[in-house]
């Protein structure tokens, strides 16, 4: 597994950025591992909802965590805001930079993740396949 340490800059779409490292590395499958940074703002899907909440800025980023793979990105953040209350889920689309992100990816140049549908759960699950 190789790491991969990046960084996006001011106004970049947190999620977009991140999906579209995607097949640049040599792998179209990683892990994020670690993420810190600060948001203008943040989109965020909390657990068991099926909307999104926005919150108003600025947003410190506490962790990020997730996967990124051809089906997409699955991230979850937590950040807090200017009085240091915390909130976190599920990344959606809009959460801008607004001074740096700087996160850490473990790249899977042997493996692939994708999603597929869980009966189990009524959702498009992890599936990790390990190439020979």
């Amino acid at each position: 597994m190789q790491f991969l340490p990046i960084r996006l800059p001011p106004g970049a779409d947190l999620r977009r950025a991140l999906e579209g490292l995607a097949g640049r590395q040599g792998t179209d499958s990683s892990f994020v591992v670690a993420g810190i940074g600060s948001l203008v703002g943040a989109t965020l899907r909390l657990a068991a909802e099926t909307t999104e909440i926005r919150l108003a800025g600025p947003l410190e980023i506490l962790s990020l965590s997730g996967s990124l793979s051809p089906a997409g990105a699955h991230l979850h953040m937590a950040v807090a805001d200017a009085a240091g209350r915390v909130q976190g889920g599920h990344v959606g689309y809009g959460n801008e930079v607004r001074t740096t992100a700087e996160i850490l990816l473990a790249l899977l140049p042997d493996g692939s993740l994708t999603r597929e549908p869980d009966p189990r759960t009524g959702f498009d699950e992890l599936v990790v396949r390990h190439l020979a």
